[in-house]
């Protein structure tokens, strides 16, 4: 079985999963906000219509204020990937229209879970960052500076 992975600046859509990570962190971010990111990320560059987003992630039959539902999820979007409304990298609103994803991103070779993995197409490792591998081998940690007693 293969993953759809999409890669976009440090962060990792697996959109088969769910699952959005930071630098191989595995971020907080589920269910309706990610179907969002997920809808914005399958239409790069275009204005997705907040009808259209309701279309693709309420059913018909939710009554809900949809308004409120929205906005909100789009902040959760925006909070996971640290992206301020006032000055978007990833995604744009466009005023009383929607919402676009405007950063260049990376649809990545499917991840195969299942049998051999092809040497040309090698699982995905998580990504781990320099310096909280060094501190978790001790570097930098502060050296003892005392003096010894005997």
């Amino acid at each position: 079985m293969a993953s759809r992975i999409v890669q976009f600046g440090t962060f990792q859509a697996d959109l088969d999963s769910g699952e959005l990570y930071r630098d191989g962190i595995k971020l907080k971010l589920g269910g309706q906000p990610f179907q969002l990111l997920e809808h914005l990320l399958s239409r790069p560059g275009e204005v997705v219509t907040r009808e259209e987003l309701r279309a693709a992630v309420w059913q018909s039959d939710t009554f809900v204020d949809f308004d409120h539902g929205l906005n909100t999820a789009i902040n959760k979007i925006r909070e996971a990937l640290g992206d301020p409304a006032a000055n978007p990298r990833f995604v744009e609103t466009v005023p009383r229209r929607g919402y676009r994803f405007i950063a260049p991103f990376d649809r990545a070779a499917p991840v195969t879970t299942d049998g051999p993995t092809e040497v040309e197409n090698p699982p995905r490792q998580p990504i781990h960052h320099p310096r909280r591998l060094a501190i978790a081998a001790g570097v930098g940690a502060p050296a003892y500076c005392g003096h010894a007693t005997g």
